[in-house]
């Protein structure tokens, strides 16, 4: 994060864990890396019912919005929760494309339970697999005989990066600044815009700049991305997870091409990781250049936005 003096706040790990026993649950647990063979998840129930994922969620996001330097440790049992892979599983398009394995929602569903709880013993044990996306391309809007290229991902890669987007959020949420509007949850690029009218008929305005991040998705670097996730995300597993959505490469013309820059468009967890970016490498300077000119009576207001046909989600 940066203050209006313009430095960075490193992240600051503390040394020790709570001290009741009962706030072992991995949402109280920030601090240390978990020590080798002793997971907080063991102390922790292993299964939670409808009513407690919502209750042990908020506790994340209170603690998240309570100190912006705590790191999360143990994360990982929140997304393999079943109840929550079921959630997100039902929130994938019944008719979206099938990835790699052709694996279709109809079909999944036969064996749902099935299905989920062997998906969730696989989270758990570090045996989940990401797999390559299918390769699709898609007319650019605006741009007649211009292609733009989309990835498939498989029906599980969809699931668990639902779910994954959906405890990350909790954390994010409380981080990301209030003039970025694109992809996030209760928020629109009509939002913006609306802001963006006010600011014009209540303000003086003597420039409005419209400018956009060339192959933004194509270029965004990983081992960057990464370092940022690890500012908030000190659960290696989870960053594991990340790590392999974006290693897992594409599978174009029967070959699989693996790059170490891009996050590929049509996955639900590429925007989210677009927006983590965005915030270390742009909204936290423009809020410090705001302030700049503030302090010299100029009044900046940016508004940003991923524009809605840089990702067309295939789920």
């Amino acid at each position: 994060m940066m203050n209006r003096s313009g430095k960075s706040d490193s992240s600051i790990v503390p040394a020790k864990l709570p001290n009741k026993a009962k706030e072992l649950a991995a949402e109280a647990a920030e601090g240390r890396e978990l020590a080798k063979g002793n997971s907080l998840e063991q102390n922790t129930s292993r299964t939670q019912s409808r009513k407690d994922v919502p209750s042990a969620l908020e506790r994340v996001r209170q603690a998240a919005k309570k100190d912006k330097k705590q790191r999360f440790t143990a994360l990982l049992h929140h997304i393999y929760d079943v109840e929550r892979l079921r959630r997100a599983y039902l929130e994938v398009k019944r008719g979206a494309a099938a990835g790699v394995d052709g694996e279709t929602w109809q079909h999944y569903g036969e064996a749902l339970e099935d299905n989920l709880r062997d998906l969730s013993h696989r989270l758990r044990r570090g045996a989940y697999r990401a797999r390559p996306v299918r390769r699709v391309y898609i007319p650019k809007v605006g741009k007649p005989g211009e292609l733009r290229p989309l990835g498939v991902p498989t029906l599980e890669d969809k699931i668990v990066q639902r779910a994954t987007v959906e405890v990350l959020n909790a954390i994010y949420e409380q981080d990301f600044l209030g003039f970025s509007y694109g992809f996030r949850p209760g928020r629109s690029p009509h939002q913006a815009l609306d802001a963006l009218a006010v600011g014009i008929m209540t303000k003086k305005v003597n420039w409005v700049l419209d400018a956009d991040i060339r192959r933004f998705y194509d270029t965004l670097d990983h081992g960057w991305l990464v370092k940022f996730v690890e500012h908030r995300i000190a659960d290696r597993r989870v960053v594991r997870l990340i790590q392999k959505w974006l290693n897992a490469g594409v599978l174009e013309d029967g070959k699989r091409v693996q790059s170490e820059v891009g996050t590929v468009q049509g996955g639900s967890i590429s925007p989210l990781l677009s927006n983590i970016y965005l915030h270390y490498v742009l909204d936290l300077w423009v809020q410090q250049w705001r302030y700049t000119f503030e302090d010299s009576g100029i009044a900046i207001q940016p508004y940003r936005l991923l524009r809605s046909e840089l990702h067309e989600e295939i789920s």
